[in-house]
């Protein structure tokens, strides 16, 4: 790589970022997760990062090329981005790639030599870009605590998640959702560590290098979407592994007492920052590692130093029953598809106590998703009221159409136009024998607002009509002609409408107020639905999931339903019908759940909440289980 004549570049500090803008900055990385693969074909990397003015910014980081994405190794590095985009995401800044961006990264430890890490060939880096990255070397290196993660194979404990730099000495396949890594760092673990037993002629690498370092090597376990990475890695190459996950095994032997053995999983997805990164040999933690590695005790061997099964296979085949294995259930330590958001003191509780156990009582459970319904995603969404608690169907656009039309019908009251609160327009239509439609525009203390922002009541629009009008205008309420004001269509149409979503009211738990109410709202031109359900006397019904999960944890299955908003998919169920994004994002969850033409001990693990009640059903009772307080990961999604 050569540099170029150096430009002089502003860099915006974090605290000054404001969103729709474009910027470059400099930062210290406070947290990261490695490349994965996201969505199609893109590559992404979730960065935060840090600066003097001690405000942080997430970045998401996307491209199709793997090695242009930032070259980051840990914790404490130091990044330039450029044109990095700014935006406002769930009320917090967030930074994306924009077209041109680009990336260097330097070593975060003082005194290290500033090379920057770039798959680009040519890049700018003036005086001035030296002097910021040990800038922040030195503020980084009295503000932020070096990462407590990385950790070498002599200190690490059970029941640990750490990250380790090592060298890789072996590797095999296992089967399709686990590979085998056999790596050093030159240290013992303080318990023996447990091997994988597997026939040497599947093992790549140097077997007799591998036995004279047995006593050093540990059995590294990659499960999922780690298995494709770690094919790819090249015997001797020097590794960091993210969120290495230890677990203390008993191993039972006829021939010995029972040991204590300690395994080492890296589990699938990329919460934590999970991964594998390739190391170059010009980084400095190599260069440490390289030294233990060359003076390493290789005399002292013992032979409890490893665990092995004594079984040919050490890899239990799924059970025959399509059941979740006890081999599958030994293996949900690994992190699950789904997140709790609360009541984390909820202990574990297996399927087949919960059925047994007498309801109201809420569980914590690791289970998979044997089979779901419905299995047209559309037909999930319902609308829900929260005061009655009724379900119903979302009208279909044909049935719609007809209930705006019979009221199109209608010819508009003259009388009731241009009033305090809106401006009248009505014209003619061509077709259908010259149907009369009015527009009424609601001022803002007295003064018509631009269309982005105003709110138009229509009378005898089409559907289509409509949503033309709400394309160009912030909200359209339709109405009709009253005896001394406009009134609300039955609650049959929907109250407002906002670009593609309809909002609904409850038929049985509103009480209809005059449209005159809405002089309440016309000096906050916000229009919210709910402001606007409130003053129109409406109790607005919710767009929901309703969905049955049929559960299995290789102990017992059980029916779960699912009612959400907007909180276990991420998704609002307000937007998915009219949203080709939401709909295919929706899909890839549900075929990650539950993956079509795959054994059930593929599927991976979702840690859900249950909360059990009684539904009476004529004369008789029934036991339910809802899922509550329970998130798709984001690394899902």
């Amino acid at each position: 790589m050569s540099l170029i004549p150096a430009t002089h570049y502003i860099y915006t500090p974090l605290n000054q970022l404001k969103g729709g803008t474009i910027v470059n900055v400099y930062g210290v990385v406070k947290f990261f997760k490695p490349p994965y693969l996201s969505k199609g074909t893109d590559y992404c990397s979730v960065v935060t990062i840090v600066d003097q003015t001690n405000v942080k910014l997430t970045c998401l980081l996307f491209s199709g090329n793997y090695e242009a994405l930032p070259k980051i190794y840990k914790i404490g590095d130091i990044v330039r981005f450029h044109r990095l985009k700014i935006q406002e995401y769930k009320k917090e800044t967030q930074g994306i790639t924009s077209s041109g961006f680009a990336s260097l990264t330097f070593e975060g430890t003082l005194g290290a030599p500033v090379i920057p890490r770039t798959s680009s060939k040519y890049f700018n880096f003036s005086t001035k870009d030296h002097k910021m990255v040990e800038a922040l070397r030195v503020w980084a290196s009295s503000h932020l605590s070096p990462s407590s993660a990385l950790l070498k194979l002599c200190d690490v404990q059970p029941m640990q998640y750490f990250d380790l730099t090592c060298q890789l000495l072996g590797k095999a396949e296992v089967d399709g959702a686990s590979f085998l890594l056999k790596v050093w760092d030159g240290n013992r673990t303080p318990f023996p560590s447990w091997r994988v037993l597997i026939q040497d002629l599947v093992l790549e690498g140097d077997i007799s290098h591998i036995h004279r370092l047995q006593n050093l090597t540990i059995d590294i376990l990659v499960y999922d979407n780690h298995v494709q990475v770690a094919r790819s890695l090249k015997i001797g190459s020097f590794l960091r592994i993210y969120s290495l996950h230890t677990k203390l095994q008993s191993v039972h032997s006829e021939s010995q007492a029972t040991l204590l053995c300690l395994e080492f999983h890296l589990h699938g997805g990329t919460s934590y920052g999970r991964g594998i990164t390739v190391l170059p040999e010009s980084n400095s933690d190599v260069d440490q590692l390289k030294k233990a590695l060359e003076s390493a005790d290789l005399t002292s061997q013992h032979s409890d130093r490893f665990c092995q099964s004594e079984h040919e296979d050490s890899f239990p085949t799924p059970s025959s029953s399509g059941s979740v294995s006890l081999y599958e259930v030994e293996r949900c330590q690994q992190l699950s598809a789904t997140i709790l958001t609360d009541h984390q003191y909820l202990e574990k509780t297996p399927l087949c106590a919960i059925l047994k156990q007498k309801t109201p009582k809420q569980y914590r459970i690791r289970a998979k998703l044997r089979s779901y319904k419905p299995k047209s995603l559309y037909q999930s969404v319902k609308l829900h009221c929260p005061k009655c608690h009724s379900l119903q169907e979302v009208p279909q656009e044909g049935n719609l159409d007809i209930i705006l039309k019979e009221n199109a019908t209608k010819t508009p009251d003259t009388k009731l136009h241009n009033t305090l609160l809106y401006d009248s327009k009505i014209w003619t239509t061509e077709e259908q024998g010259g149907r009369k439609v009015a527009v009424h525009f609601v001022k803002h203390n007295g003064i018509l607002p631009l269309s982005n922002e105003c709110l138009i009541l229509i009378e005898g629009g089409t559907l289509s009509e409509i949503y033309k009008l709400a394309n160009k205008f912030h909200s359209v309420i339709p109405v009709k002609s009253g005896q001394e004001d406009l009134e609300l269509l039955d609650l049959s149409a929907p109250f407002l409408i906002q670009g593609k979503i309809l909002h609904y009211g409850c038929k049985q738990c509103s009480s209809l107020r005059s449209i005159q109410n809405l002089n309440s709202l016309v000096d906050k031109i916000s229009w919210i639905p709910s402001s606007v359900a409130e003053v129109l006397g409406i109790v607005p019904l919710q767009y929901v999931f309703v969905m049955t999960f049929t559960l299995d944890d290789g102990t017992g299955v059980l029916e779960a339903y699912l009612m959400d908003t907007d909180k276990f998919f991420q998704i609002p169920a307000s937007e998915i019908l009219a949203d080709d994004d939401f709909q295919r994002s929706m899909e890839m969850i549900m075929d990650m759940f539950c993956p079509p033409g795959r054994k059930i001990d593929a599927y991976p693990w979702l840690e859900c909440f249950l909360k059990s009640y009684n539904v009476t059903n004529g004369t008789e009772q029934q036991v339910c289980y809802q899922i509550f307080d329970t998130t798709v990961g984001e690394d899902v999604i």
